[in-house]
């Protein structure tokens, strides 16, 4: 567990300070394309959203594409997932649950696609963390890795503004030639590795910071948003995510 830049009570307190979680997972969702095509020329059945509470992706899944489904993290409060799922017409059996630690879980399954979304950059030794993901899935199947760029502008965002949230996140890692490599080492094939999306910005509790902060960040994100529809590019300075699709051999 020394891996962890946080710990339960903090992931605990997080999600209590959440509302408005049981949301309806449009289709559009983020990362829905490289998704999709993951699923459509892979012939995914089988899915296991890691880290992933309360399970937005593993709805999404679910929802659009009707895959056995699988939600694992270490912390699950059941009725926000149950309502999840109920805002998105789905049943509680709809999506399997494993409240575990992820670095005592010993899986017998292995999936076709393991997926995470904002988890490897909350641990320090990030092959590690990354190796986990990979003992999830099938030979043939496909690892799927997105992260926040915090080596962007959105990151000395945080940086300056919410040092304590940009602090529980290992920047070492948002690197996409890093993170190719682990998986390359691994013997893993890498499909594709880069920077993701044009452009944002976010502050978590936004609503809770001062009016002339919200103001201004706003004012950055309007701008940004602007100069990106005009010329279009995903770059290390600009881009808010990463991703990473590597196929098990």
């Amino acid at each position: 567990m020394d891996n962890l830049l946080t710990d339960r009570q903090f992931w605990v307190n997080y999600w209590e300070r959440k509302t408005g979680l049981a949301v309806n997972i449009p289709a559009n969702y983020l990362f829905h394309e490289e998704l999709a095509s993951i699923i459509n020329t892979q012939n995914v059945e089988t899915a296991i959203e890691l880290g992933g509470f309360p399970g937005y992706y593993a709805v999404f899944l679910k929802k659009y594409f009707k895959l056995d489904v699988t939600l694992l993290d270490y912390f699950v409060h059941q009725p926000v997932t149950n309502a999840l799922l109920a805002a998105n017409d789905l049943k509680g059996q709809d999506i399997h649950i494993i409240e575990t630690d992820l670095f005592n879980h010993k899986e017998a399954e292995q999936y076709d696609l393991v997926l995470s979304c904002g988890l490897i950059e909350h641990f320090k030794d990030t092959a590690d963390i990354i190796q986990r993901h990979i003992s999830f899935v099938k030979p043939g199947g496909t690892l799927f890795i997105t992260l926040p760029n915090f080596k962007a502008l959105n990151g000395w965002f945080q940086k300056v503004f919410d040092k304590d949230n940009y602090d529980k996140h290992n920047i070492s890692c948002m690197d996409p030639e890093l993170l190719a490599g682990i998986c390359r080492d691994a013997g893993m094939e890498v499909v594709q590795a880069k920077y993701f999306g044009h452009f944002s910005l976010w502050l978590e509790n936004e609503n809770q910071k001062p009016a002339a902060l919200r103001l201004f960040k706003k004012t950055v994100w309007l701008a940004g948003k602007v100069f990106t529809k005009i010329f279009p590019f995903n770059s290390r300075q600009l881009s808010p995510y990463i991703i990473l699709e590597a196929r098990k051999r």
